[in-house]
C-alpha cells in the first residue's frame, strides 16, 4: 500500500538545520507517510547527514543542482502519495502538522489544498515571532493576488489530484515561485485554513541590494501572469497587489541592508507603494515603515538602527510570553 502523505524535502548544502528538519517529520502525530529527500547538488556533508538517519520511510535522490523549484518537481515525480506537501531544508513544522491539515482535507473534499499559520524565526532558530493569522478559504485567488498569505513553500498540504491539474512549479522564477503555484492552484480548487500557527519559518539575517532587486524582478513577472489568469473583474486590484510588493521590498531594504543607502532604498519603494495605492498608508506595517524612516532621518541611521533593535528584542520578548502564557493555558 502506498503511503498516504508525500513529504518532499528539496535540499542544497543544508548541513546546518538538514537534520533537525528532517526530525520535525519523523515526529509527525501521523505517520503514514513517505519522506523525499531530493539532494540537488550538495557539496557539503548534506547527503552524508541524509543518509545517516534510519527510517524505511525514508527515500533520497541525488541530482545535479538545478534550483528550488526543479528539485520540488522532482520530488513530486518521485511522489506516490494520495496528498503532496513540501518542507525547506531549514524550516520545521509542529508535531500536529500533518494531521490536522490531513483531516482539513477530509473534511472538506471539495478543497485541494490545507494551509496553516506561520512563526517566523531567526537564523539561529531562537526568536519567534507570530504571522499574520488570516482565515481564507473556498476560492481565495482574488486573496491570493494581494500576497502570499501561505507565506512560505513550507506551509500547504495537496492533494496529488490538484498537483496532477495545476503541472509543475515553474523553473525560470528565481523568486516567488511558490506563490506562483499557490495562484495556479486557486484558480481550479478551493482552500480550507487549520487555523493554528504549524509551520516554523527560518529568515536569513542579511541579504544584499542585489538579491533584493532580482526578488523585485520576479514578483513583478509574477504579478503580470498572475493577472492574465484572473478574470477582468478582478483587474481592479493590480495597483493594490503591487503597492503591497513595494511595500515588502522596502521593508527589505529597511531590514536587511544596513546603513543610509537601505534607508534611502526602502524609502523609494515605500513612496512607489503609496503613489499605487494611497490607502495603504492606513495598514499598520506602512505606518510602521514610516515611523522607522522617519527615526532614521531624524537621528543618525546608526543610533536609529539600535533604537529600533531595541524596540524589536522588547516586541518579540513580549510575544515568546504571550505565546508562552497561551500554550499553557491549554
Amino acid at each position: 500500500m502506498p503511503p498516504q502523505i508525500s513529504v518532499i524535502i528539496p535540499v542544497y548544502n543544508g548541513e546546518r538545520t538538514i537534520l533537525e528538519t528532517i526530525a520535525s517529520v519523523r515526529q509527525q502525530t501521523f505517520s503514514d507517510f513517505e519522506l523525499i529527500i531530493i539532494n540537488d547538488g550538495s557539496t557539503d556533508k548534506t547527503l552524508e547527514l541524509v543518509n545517516s538517519v534510519e527510517d524505511s520511510r525514508i527515500k533520497i535522490f541525488s541530482y545535479n543542482n538545478a534550483g528550488l523549484p526543479v528539485a520540488r518537481n522532482r520530488g513530486i515525480s518521485h511522489a506516490t502519495g494520495e496528498f503532496i506537501t513540501f518542507i525547506d531544508a531549514d524550516d520545521l513544522w509542529t508535531p500536529d502538522k500533518l494531521e490536522l491539515q490531513l483531516a482539513a482535507l477530509q473534511q472538506h473534499p471539495e478543497a485541494g489544498v490545507a494551509y496553516s499559520w506561520t512563526y517566523y524565526m531567526d537564523d539561529k532558530g531562537e526568536a519567534f515571532h507570530s504571522s499574520n493569522t488570516v482565515s481564507f478559504e473556498g476560492n481565495v485567488f482574488a486573496n491570493l493576488l494581494l500576497g502570499n498569505f501561505l507565506e512560505s513553500g513550507s506551509n500547504p498540504l495537496i492533494r496529488k489530484q490538484a498537483i496532477d491539474s495545476t503541472g509543475d512549479f515553474d523553473s525560470t522564477l528565481k523568486y516567488c515561485e511558490d506563490w506562483e503555484y499557490w495562484l495556479r492552484l486557486a484558480v481550479r480548487w478551493q482552500f480550507v485554513v487549520v487555523p493554528k500557527q504549524q509551520i516554523f519559518y527560518r529568515q536569513t539575517s542579511g541579504a544584499m541590494s542585489s538579491k533584493i532587486e532580482v526578488a523585485e524582478k520576479y514578483h513583478l513577472i509574477m504579478i503580470e501572469r498572475a493577472f492574465q489568469l484572473a478574470p477582468s473583474e478582478l483587474h481592479y486590484l493590480k495597483n493594490h497587489s503591487l503597492a503591497n510588493i513595494y511595500q515588502f521590498l522596502a521593508h527589505l531594504y529597511l531590514t536587511r541592508v544596513p546603513g543610509a543607502s537601505g534607508a534611502k532604498l526602502a524609502s523609494q519603494k515605500l513612496k512607489k507603494a503609496i503613489s499605487l495605492y494611497p490607502k495603504i498608508l492606513l495598514t499598520k506595517k506602512v505606518q510602521t515603515l514610516v515611523f522607522k524612516l522617519l527615526l532614521i532621518k531624524v537621528l543618525s541611521p546608526k543610533i536609529a538602527s539600535y533604537l529600533l533593535q531595541i524596540i524589536s528584542k522588547i516586541r518579540a520578548s513580549r510575544m515568546q510570553y504571550s505565546n508562552k502564557k497561551a500554550n499553557s493555558a491549554v
